[in-house]
């Protein structure tokens, strides 16, 4: 039986797009209104753009719809890596997602879109000012072991 509590009934999303490099703080992040093949691929263009000249990105992610490269315009910069299916914990950025959700995001009602996103960017600034917890939460050993500096 759940607690008696206070219900909001409204819904209103928004989704956050990001790219760590593993096992350092670095990080590019993106807010949209909606996930689907065209909000990935403003994703990826906008991630591409940022890249310092000569560097190539690998992208490690799942298999969700909106990743499939066949649905998406891919800048030349950056080669997307699916990892198998149904292999969340292979993803460093889940544990992101986790963290930002158990210690900034739940339990809380926004008033609208504009609340939700303000909550999103507050939560996203308040982990960029914890020096080295992308670190930890990003530092999967079978990327950093292999990663080139």
């Amino acid at each position: 039986m759940r607690p008696p509590g206070v219900v909001d009934q409204r819904f209103e999303s928004l989704y956050l797009f990001a790219a760590c490099r593993p096992g350092t703080d670095e990080t590019f992040a993106l807010a949209l209104p909606r996930v689907n093949a065209d909000a990935m691929t403003i994703f990826l263009a906008h991630f591409a753009h940022q890249l310092e000249p000569g560097v190539h990105a690998v992208l490690v992610l799942d298999q969700a719809g909106w990743h499939d490269a066949r649905a998406l315009h891919v800048p030349e910069t950056i080669t997307l890596l699916p990892l198998p299916p149904a292999s969340p914990a292979l993803n460093p950025v889940e544990r992101v997602w986790l963290y930002l959700r158990e210690r900034y995001l739940s339990h809380r009602m926004l008033d609208d879109y504009e609340a939700v996103l303000d909550a999103v960017c507050r939560a996203w600034n308040r982990l960029l000012d914890e020096t080295g917890r992308l670190t930890t939460l990003t530092a999967y050993p079978y990327l950093t072991a292999s990663a080139i500096p």
